[in-house]
């Protein structure tokens, strides 16, 4: 799950609202989220229940259906970002959709576990998360836009926790191939809504915050700092998809849980762990304490891990290892985007998320795999074991990271200047209190500053002799 923006930066954003485009905008494009979101995510609670009469079904090959998905995501995820500059942003989201449907459709028909598997790789070969982004950048002023990404992220959010209540509901109702036929659906109308409701920019604009740029990929995978943050999306989401391999059999085989009443115990563990992570992320972020949160987090989800090993037997206990897990995935889902803002260069943001969504969907594919080559050759506490561990691995890993910077991204348009001037407005901007480093773009128009909002004269920038009026 893709997750937009960095929690701090909303204080640079200004007070005015949204005029109607941008809130046209953005809730044309937050509810196309929300319908792709729900077709991948909803068969990921159900799958290993529901998939076990397909032809060849197997832990393994169940497995590898739930995370495959995340193959051609993260293989296609920065391509069709790049296709979406060449092309036009809505041909390539409206292409993505068609292929998801396609792979929904194919899904929808299968007899075998294979077809599955190439319905679902399909699906995540609609990688259309830049080209939403894209266009929203295009349709939103600077000013308003750290707002926007901030419900497309709370949507995403949402949409993962709905799913999980949705998937066992209807899969109960309709079957799996009801999901799949559900998902086409919600596919094919994302359509009209690309068209018809989402406004069409005049033109599209460059932005190296929530855009990809070639040059930049090169120098966001030398950085060992955000490499290790990679390393965190690429974990969290192959514990989540591997823990999604044993968790349904555990509810129903050994806790006697009905399939049907199985959205009762992800809605709680959800919507409870939602709430208890609320008061981390502000001291995260208000206190500035976000290292040890951050910390704090992967531990707990290493240790809900270990209780799911030792608690397969009562529901109770099992309940609170699940809660403690996604207290922890939400949390972590929250501030490793915060994080990446925090850590990357100025400028460097789109890049940086384009290689850490590419991490976090093949996480997901190499969870599935895992998880269910796991249940196969051992058994399902084997899963819950290996993510305990990797959970501990990781922790270790992130114990090394440097003090944190609390620099927020602030994006300065400018005036038309000459090239040769760049390092001259370059040195302005780090000389304004506030300012700790930027970059110039001169030929677009435009320069990218990380500032410490405590301290910022934020009326020095604004009023710069370079800054467009």
């Amino acid at each position: 799950m893709l997750q937009c923006g960095d929690l701090a930066t909303a204080a640079c954003s200004g007070d005015e609202a949204l005029n109607s485009l941008e809130r046209r905008s953005v809730i044309g494009l937050a509810g196309l989220y929300a319908m792709r979101m729900l077709g991948l995510f909803m068969v990921i609670p159900v799958f290993m229940l529901l998939g076990r009469d397909l032809e060849g079904a197997t832990d393994f090959t169940l497995g590898l259906a739930i995370g495959v998905y995340g193959l051609s995501q993260a293989v296609l995820q920065i391509p069709f970002g790049f296709l979406a500059d060449r092309w036009g942003r809505k041909p390539v989201i409206v292409g993505g959709l068609l292929l998801f449907a396609a792979g929904s459709v194919i899904a929808a028909l299968a007899t075998s576990v294979e077809m599955v598997i190439l319905g679902r790789l399909l699906q995540g070969s609609g990688a259309i998360s830049a080209a939403v982004l894209a266009l929203l950048t295009d349709l939103t002023r600077e000013e308003q836009r750290t707002k926007a990404m901030a419900v497309i992220g709370m949507t995403i959010g949402l949409s993962f926790a709905v799913a999980l209540v949705l998937g066992p509901l209807l899969g109960d109702w309709f079957g799996l191939a009801g999901l799949f036929w559900f998902t086409a659906g919600m596919a094919l109308l994302g359509i009209p809504v690309t068209l018809w409701v989402v406004p069409t920019p005049a033109h599209s604009q460059p932005n190296r915050e929530s855009g990809v740029v070639q040059n930049e990929l090169v120098a966001a995978l030398r950085n060992k700092d955000l490499l290790r943050l990679d390393m965190g999306i690429f974990t969290l989401h192959m514990a989540l998809t591997g823990l999604f391999v044993a968790i349904p059999l555990t509810l129903t085989r050994q806790l006697s849980v009905e399939q049907s009443d199985h959205w009762m115990v992800y809605l709680s563990v959800m919507g409870l762990g939602f709430i208890a992570m609320v008061p981390f992320v502000i001291i995260a972020e208000k206190k500035r304490r976000m290292r040890e949160v951050f910390l704090g987090a992967i531990l707990t989800l290493s240790i809900a891990a270990f209780s799911m090993y030792w608690t397969s037997q009562s529901l109770v206990w099992f309940w609170l290892s699940l809660f403690g897990f996604f207290m922890a995935f939400n949390l972590l889902e929250a501030t490793l985007p915060s994080l990446i803002s925090k850590v990357c260069p100025p400028g460097g943001k789109g890049s940086a998320m384009g290689i850490y969504s590419s991490s976090q969907f093949f996480g997901a594919f190499i969870g599935g795999v895992l998880g269910g080559f796991v249940a196969q050759v051992a058994d399902l506490s084997g899963v819950y074991l290996i993510v305990a561990l990797l959970g501990l691995l990781w922790w270790i890993i992130a114990r090394t990271m440097p003090p944190i910077r609390y620099a927020t991204s602030f994006v300065l348009k400018l005036q038309a200047v000459e090239p040769g001037r760049a390092s001259e407005i370059l040195a302005d901007l780090l000389a304004i209190p506030g300012v700790e480093d930027a970059t110039v773009i001169v030929n677009e128009q435009t320069a990218y500053l990380k500032v410490d909002k405590t301290i910022l004269d934020e009326q020095a920038l604004l009023q710069y002799r370079f800054a467009a009026r």
